[in-house]
């Protein structure tokens, strides 16, 4: 058990950054996209739509199409019907 001082910051909790996938060769771009940009603060979860113990949890946001992004539980404005955009999920990823 670790004891933290008075004054000592505690170490932030990483960011849950889930990418919903079906394989195809897009949705292989966003995970490496989301792997580079998220980097070592984040944890990186893919979800393949494949095994249906997933599409509940893609329902709870909403997923109509993949690749889609979820980040710390919000779906990211970066997925929309006519794909992902990377730069805005480049930018939600920095915030």
């Amino acid at each position: 058990m670790s004891v933290q001082n008075e004054g000592q910051a505690l170490s932030p909790q990483k960011r849950r950054v889930e990418v919903f996938s079906a394989g195809c060769a897009l949705c292989h771009e966003v995970i490496e996209a989301v792997r580079r940009e998220a980097g070592s603060s984040s944890e990186v979860i893919v979800r393949n739509m494949m095994d249906a113990r997933f599409l509940a949890r893609a329902e709870k946001f909403g997923i109509r199409s993949v690749p889609a992004v979820v980040i710390d539980g919000k779906l990211s404005s970066c997925c929309t019907p006519r794909g992902v955009d990377l730069q805005v999920l480049k930018n939600e990823l920095e915030k």
